[in-house]
């Protein structure tokens, strides 16, 4: 389970728009709107994954596309995501051992999603997925593999335990040359090794205890051998995993394909004729242009995530300073859409895709986050506690879900408690395995240590005898097993991302004598559900 395909949205959803919009439909009257510099069948406005694929596949068919990107940089979200995509089906599963059947999808989605509205759209990307990942595998370098091991998030009817999740291959970027190579945006520095050096969960155990085996040295020395090399010429390594590696592969097969891409170019206005999209006005390093599309307009611009508008008006307290999408994610192409008369959809049970995530000031200001997904929440000896000192939610539940249990219970931070043998044993957050960082982050008041759990409540503001009786309790849990509160334990994905070496239960264990920890956590937006949707939805004003 990765970070994941959320941040790849597009892929899931601009993809399956413009596999029918591109290779179908009217042509436009190339007399619609008149005085146009550059006529051409399709623009894409947005570089993410979304965007790139748009592109990509109408080049494929034939269309001469025009991509442009408001940034200097390619992959927005997807960049510092984990790059897997979620599409069921596929021929992917059937090579991985795990083969996934559309219908099992359809039977999950319809459990899980139950009456909310997009049923022509999840019809769509149903039917249309598995041929999109099979066109992209034999056509371009975009490159995957299914998980065979990579539960869905809930348990369910339908649910599958492999073969749906897609992870992109390993990319080199030295492939790209080195001026295409520094467009791809960077992952986020928390998650690089020296400054620059991308490494895989698989990898993380030789990467931490090079002298434990052979098998760990040869592999510590590879990754690092191959960095050290790289660095002579680059920034950073280019040996490019998950969502780095999907946005090089990407880039790579446009420009294999020949697609224009302009960067630092925005779209200012949609161009409208007799009630249809024909064009854009672009401003660019050059000025201003005009462009007129046979075929539309693809907005895929990154969501609402950093127009503070919008996050003032639907985005619940203690979540609307911080987003994990990068600050150039304001609202553009909504408020594109809105303005040629599209109505905005507030994003049903959320406006946003959340990740509980932990952050301290480094010493020059900037803001070091740490979004905890999977290594350490789910893991045995560690619970998390609101502003009473209790329990609120299942520690090993989904990103999206344990922060949704934080913005239901309206108490924002809460804080992860644990003890030092966790630490030792799995790290948490940005404090590695080993505790050998531990000094460091405690002086940068990253967490909290305290002798006792009364000294511990005493720091982070709770009760002192409510905060002890939850240890308690959750002890017990941990001795028999089983978290009558929350169900700790009890579906797939938590016991797939717990310890297996613990019994009875992987995801609980007791909290020991001290000292004892705990680090402050909060929700993070890494993507949006609120935009401009294709179903009726309230009006709302964000102009």
């Amino acid at each position: 389970m990765t970070y994941d395909f959320l941040a790849a949205e597009g892929i899931v959803r601009v993809m399956t728009m413009a596999w029918t919009s591109i290779t179908g439909g009217d042509r436009m009257p190339s007399d619609t709107v008149q005085h146009e510099v550059e006529e051409i069948d399709l623009l894409v406005c947005g570089a993410g994954a979304g965007g790139m694929t748009a592109a990509l596949v109408a080049a494929l068919e034939g269309l001469r596309v025009v991509l442009c990107e408001k940034t200097d940089l390619v992959g927005g979200t997807t960049s510092t995501s984990g790059g897997t995509t979620w599409v069921p089906g596929t021929h992917l599963s059937e090579l991985a051992g795990v083969p996934d059947k559309v219908e099992d999808a359809r039977v999950f989605l319809e459990s899980v999603v139950a009456n909310r509205p997009g049923v022509e759209l999840r019809e769509a990307f149903l039917a249309s997925g598995r041929k999109a990942i099979e066109e992209l595998d034999r056509r371009t370098d975009v490159k995957f593999v299914a998980a065979s091991a990579h539960p869905d998030y809930i348990d369910g009817p339908g649910s599958a335990y492999g073969g749906r999740a897609l992870s992109p291959l390993t990319f080199d970027g030295r492939l790209l040359g080195r001026r295409d190579f520094s467009r791809i945006r960077a992952p986020r520095r928390e998650f690089m090794g020296l400054g620059g050096m991308m490494v895989g969960r698989n990898e993380l155990d030789a990467m931490l205890s090079p002298f434990r085996s052979s098998s760990n040295l040869r592999t510590a020395a590879a990754i690092v051998g191959r960095y050290v090399v790289d660095r002579v010429s680059y920034r950073r390594g280019t040996r490019l995993l998950m969502g780095n590696a999907l946005v090089a592969r990407l880039l790579y097969s446009l420009r294999k394909a020949k697609v224009s891409v302009k960067f630092q170019t925005a779209v200012k206005e949609l161009v409208v004729h007799d009630g249809r999209v024909v064009g854009a006005v672009l401003e660019g390093p050059s000025g201003s242009r005009r462009i007129l599309t046979r075929k539309g307009v693809v907005l895929a611009t990154g969501g609402i995530g950093w127009n503070q508008l919008i996050r003032e008006r639907l985005f619940p307290a203690g979540t609307r300073e911080c987003s994990l999408g990068p600050t150039t994610n304001t609202g553009d192409g909504a408020k594109l859409a809105m303005a040629v008369g599209a109505r905005f959809d507030g994003g049903g049970d959320s406006p946003a895709l959340w990740m509980p995530c932990s952050s301290y000031r480094r010493a020059d200001g900037s803001l070091a986050v740490w979004p905890h997904i999977i290594l350490d929440r789910a893991k045995p000896g560690l619970l998390a506690v609101n502003s009473a000192g209790r329990r609120f939610v299942n520690e090993s539940a989904s990103y999206h879900d344990f922060a949704m249990g934080q913005i239901r219970e309206g108490d924002i931070p809460s804080h992860l408690i644990c003890d030092f043998a966790f630490i030792r044993r799995y790290g948490i957050g940005m404090i590695l395995p080993g505790a050998r960082n531990l000094a460091a982050m405690l002086k940068a008041g990253y967490a909290i240590e305290a002798s006792s759990l009364i000294e511990l409540a005493g720091k982070i503001g709770c009760d002192a005898e409510a905060l002890t009786k939850t240890v308690e309790t959750y002890n017990q849990s941990a001795a028999t097993g089983v978290d009558e509160a929350f169900g700790r334990g009890a579906s797939v994905v938590n016991r797939f991302n717990g310890d297996p070496a613990v019994e009875p239960n992987p995801c609980l264990g007791l909290i020991g004598t001290g000292p004892y920890y705990a680090m402050e956590v909060r929700p993070f937006d890494l993507a949006s559900s609120a935009g401009c949707g294709f179903h009726k939805v309230r009006d709302k004003d964000f102009s």
